[in-house]
């Protein structure tokens, strides 16, 4: 990170308990250093083991990412960024709306049959992400799958967890793949609306569509 960056992020970090009062061994290394390693690895696909010499040691910054993995604090982190990208923005906090899609991706010949599936449709064979939005293009959920899970059942048990963390989200769009029981269940069980947002019959090809 860039020190402009570091000094957007560091007020929005989590605390340590040692920070605060309540025990623990403080930490050896600093979390811009375990931040970068992690963006690193992540970014290049390496092992944990051949994290460069320039980062903390790479069981160490494991350590660290496991810590926040299992307490969620990954999610707490990107919230807090969210929130504030969106109130710079002259939003508020919390969405009002957002952007629902999926889109299957080839899985490697090492992923396991039980956890990959055929997308008919899209003709591909792998898994499928599906993704929720704010309207600035802000991660709110996100669920994978194998590819052959319909977008209609995935999308009912990720707007489920959207609604319950964004009480504030009352509409979300989605394209024709999303028609049918689960826009009434959205209003009955969600108290959310489902707009559907269609391509006319004389489109050809890629068309960027209104709320998409």
């Amino acid at each position: 990170m860039s020190d402009a960056e570091w000094a957007v992020v560091r007020p929005l970090l989590p605390v340590p308990g040692w920070l605060r009062g309540r025990g623990g061994q403080p930490e050896a290394y600093c979390h811009r250093a375990m931040l970068d390693a992690i963006r690193y690895l992540v970014d290049n696909g390496t092992k944990w083991r051949a994290m460069p010499a320039d980062f903390p040691p790479w069981d160490r910054v494991y350590a660290f990412f496991r810590r926040w993995r299992n307490h969620d604090l990954v999610r707490e982190f990107h919230d807090r960024l969210r929130r504030l990208v969106r109130e710079r923005a002259g939003r508020d906090s919390e969405p009002g709306a957002g952007v629902i899609d999926s889109q299957s991706v080839k899985a490697d010949a090492v992923v396991g049959s039980d956890s990959r599936g055929f997308d008919g449709g899209r003709l591909i064979n792998g898994r499928k992400r599906h993704v929720v939005v704010d309207t600035l293009g802000l991660l709110l959920a996100v669920m994978v799958t194998a590819a052959d899970v319909g977008d209609r059942a995935a999308a009912q048990v990720l707007l489920t967890q959207v609604t319950a963390a964004h009480h504030l989200l009352a509409l979300v769009w989605a394209d024709g793949g999303y028609t049918g029981s689960l826009v009434e269940y959205c209003l009955a069980a969600l108290a959310l609306v489902l707009a559907i947002v269609k391509r006319s019959d004389d489109m050809r090809g890629f068309v960027v569509l209104p709320k998409r």
